[in-house]
C-alpha cells in the first residue's frame, strides 16, 4: 500500500512516496514526524536501496543480467534486494547471521533468494567476509555491500529526503535516524544541509553500540536487542561521515521496547525496535529545540520508522521486556 494514485507497471514503481505522519507524543511547539517505510512493497525502507543499488550496478556493469548478487544483511536489505532482483533478471544470495528474524529469512526465500546463515557470535563482519568469498567463487557475481556502497546513501539523497522536504515545504529543523549502515541518515543529512546548512542531524544507536566513538563520545561496548541499527566494529561502517552529524544518541533497549509498545497502544503504529529508538531520540531532540537547548532552523523534527513489528512477533516484541529476544 502506497500513496500512489495511478496504475503502475511494476512493483518497483511502487517503492517510495511513503506517508509522513506526526508522532503525537512530542512537544506541541516542535512537531515530530515519522516516515512510514513499511508502506513500501517489501515493507521496509530497504526496498529503496535494493532497487537503487541494483539498477546502478547493472548500469555501470558491475553485474550483467542473469548474474548473481550476494549480500550480507540483517534481513530487510535482503528482502529489498530480492524484490528488485527478481524484476531485474538477477539471482540473489544472502548471508545472514543466525540471530536475525526468522520472518525476514522466510520472506527472502519466498522471493526466490538463497539464504546462508553464519554464526551469531561472529556478527556482521563474518557475514560480510563470507559474502565476498562466495562472490569470488561464482562467475558474473557481485556484492552490493550496503555498508560501503555510496549508492546506498545516494538512494536516500535522491528519494527519501526530497519526499520529506516536499511534504513539509522545506521547513525541516532536525533529521534523526538510526544507523546500521548509516546510509539513510547520510543521504538525508547531505540533502538537508544543502537545503539549510544549520539543519540539526542526530544519529541513533542502541546502548552497547560504538557509533558514538566516531564523534569523540565515550561508549562501553555491550550486547543489545534492538535490531537493524548499531555497530560493534566501526571499520565496517564506511558510509558514516562524522562531519554530517551533530550528535549520536544511544538509546537503551528498555526504552526502545517500551516506545514500540506505546506507539502501538496510543498511536496505532505497528513498528519495530529501531523505530522505537528513533522515536525516543526524535522526541528528545524536539524537546531540546522547544527548550532552546538546540538551535535548529525550523520547528519540525523528522525521523523514519524503517519497518513493521509483524516481522518480530516470534521474538516477543509485544511481550515483557525480559522475554523479548531482540
Amino acid at each position: 500500500m502506497t500513496t500512489h494514485r495511478e496504475p503502475l507497471d511494476s512493483v518497483l514503481d511502487a517503492i517510495g512516496e511513503t506517508p509522513l505522519v506526526r508522532v503525537h507524543d512530542g512537544p506541541d511547539a516542535v512537531p515530530v514526524y515519522a516516515k512510514l517505510e513499511s508502506f513500501n512493497p517489501g515493507a521496509s525502507i530497504k526496498d529503496r536501496i535494493g532497487k537503487y543499488m541494483l539498477e546502478g550496478m547493472l548500469e555501470r556493469g558491475d553485474v550483467a543480467p542473469g548474474g548473481t548478487v550476494i549480500e550480507p544483511t540483517a534481513g530487510n536489505t535482503g528482502i529489498g534486494i530480492a524484490v528488485a532482483a527478481g524484476q531485474l533478471d538477477l539471482n540473489a544470495v544472502f548471508v545472514v547471521p543466525e540471530r536475525f528474524s526468522v520472518e525476514k529469512q522466510t520472506l527472502m526465500r519466498a522471493l526466490g533468494a538463497e539464504v546462508i546463515n553464519t554464526p551469531s557470535e561472529d556478527g556482521m563482519p563474518r557475514a560480510i567476509e563470507r559474502a565476498h568469498e562466495l562472490a569470488e567463487e561464482l562467475d558474473n557475481a557481485a556484492v552490493p555491500q550496503q555498508f560501503s556502497n555510496p549508492l546506498n546513501a545516494e538512494a536516500h539523497y535522491e528519494t527519501t529526503a526530497p519526499e520529506i522536504y516536499d511534504a513539509l515545504d522545506g521547513e525541516v529543523g532536525a533529521l534523526v535516524a538510526g544507523c546500521g549502515t548509516a546510509g539513510t541518515l547520510m543521504g538525508m543529512a547531505r540533502y538537508g544541509r544543502e537545503q539549510h546548512p544549520d539543519t540539526h542531524v542526530v544519529a541513533v544507536e542502541p546502548e552497547g553500540s560504538l557509533y558514538g566513538t566516531l564523534v569523540g563520545e565515550d561508549r562501553e561496548e555491550g550486547e543489545y536487542k534492538t535490531e537493524g541499527i548499531g555497530t560493534h566494529d566501526t571499520s565496517t561502517n564506511e558510509l558514516f561521515d562524522p562531519e554530517l552529524v551533530d550528535a549520536v544518541h544511544a538509546v537503551p533497549d528498555e526504552d526502545s521496547h517500551a516506545e514500540v509498545q506505546r506507539l502501538a497502544a496510543e498511536e496505532a503504529h505497528l513498528v519495530a525496535s529501531s523505530a522505537g529508538a528513533n522515536a525516543v531520540a526524535a522526541k528528545k531532540v524536539a524537546r531540546g529545540i522547544a527548550d532552546g537547548e538546540i538551535d535548529a532552523p525550523y520547528d519540525a523534527v523528522v525521523t523514519v520508522f524503517p519497518d513493521s513489528s509483524e516481522r518480530y512477533l516470534s521474538k516477543g516484541i509485544y511481550g515483557e521486556y525480559e522475554e523479548w529476544e531482540g
